[in-house]
């Protein structure tokens, strides 16, 4: 028989925790991704894999509070751990590829089609390699239209924040990024959940695996402390909330757009040529027959 499904037990709490975590996450990957942008490239790799398992452990932490919301009629919920740990290690990795690929050939054109696409099916195969850990008296099912639908706000949305964050034009410009990157992942979460269909076996065999009580303290306090860490390196390095370089970088590279590079000459007004120094010439009398 058809299990009746709940996505919203606790009304709107969940939801907007959720998209807070996702934002959060968001906000602080993002901004590690335009901060790795304005660095030589011995430190870029730092900032963006900073960045990648920021936006993954928000992704994460976003999903599970989302489903915390989630119920069926008459039909207990357990997860499994391991398969609810590797969703985390999948969108951590995608995630990363998409962003390592925006860090180093930039927020533009191939580039960042390519990497919003990878990042967007980071954030959808983390929701369904989630759902695929839960263990219920019951089988899912899934609508294939509006799975294809959740996969492409979750792309186009990826995309879009990418490209903000790649603009390099200061704090706003990564808040706005992040508001996007949440809508991204809350948008996808639900289209997805709205994709589900619950098949409840009705018998009384005890399903296996962790409860969602089981699961709750390393589920919220290993992402929160390693979002709190990330937090803290963004919020005390100036660099992050300026977005601009404070001494003059170095020349132009594929990943740093052009208006992010000071050139050597900033002291000089434009329309003033460089200085040279004149070629002094020494007058010299000629040696004519009356002066030998």
């Amino acid at each position: 028989m058809q299990g009746t499904v709940d996505g919203f037990s606790y009304g709107l709490v969940t939801p907007l925790v959720a998209y807070l975590m996702a934002c959060l996450g968001g906000a602080l990957g993002l901004r590690c991704t335009t901060r790795s942008m304005l660095v030589d490239n011995s430190w870029r790799p730092g900032w963006l894999a900073l960045g990648s398992a920021a936006i993954g452990s928000g992704i994460w932490t976003m999903h599970f509070i989302a489903m915390m919301g989630f119920t069926i009629e008459n039909t207990p919920i357990h997860y499994d751990g391991p398969m609810t740990f590797a969703s985390l290690a999948v969108a951590i990795v995608m995630v990363g590829v998409g962003v390592f690929i925006v860090g180093y050939r930039g927020a533009r054109g191939t580039a960042l089609f390519t990497g919003g696409t990878i990042t967007g099916l980071g954030i959808a195969s983390m929701h369904y390699l989630g759902m695929a850990g839960m263990r219920l008296d019951g089988q899912l099912g899934y609508n294939t239209f509006t799975v294809a639908v959740s996969v492409v706000i979750a792309m186009a949305a990826a995309t879009a924040a990418l490209w903000a964050a790649g603009q390099v034009r200061g704090f706003l410009w990564s808040v706005g990024a992040s508001l996007v990157m949440g809508l991204a992942v809350t948008g996808m979460h639900y289209t997805g959940m709205a994709a589900l269909d619950v098949q409840v076996h009705g018998t009384a065999e005890p399903s296996s695996g962790a409860s969602p009580a089981e699961l709750l303290a390393p589920m919220l306090i290993g992402p929160l402390a390693f979002l709190l860490l990330a937090g803290v390196v963004v919020l005390f390095d100036p660099l992050m909330v300026m977005g601009k370089p404070t001494r003059s970088p170095v020349e132009h590279k594929p990943g740093i757009p052009a208006h992010a590079v000071a050139p050597r000459t900033a002291h000089r007004p434009a329309h003033h040529p460089p200085f040279r120094p004149r070629r002094q010439f020494v007058h010299r009398r000629s040696r004519t027959p009356q002066n030998r």
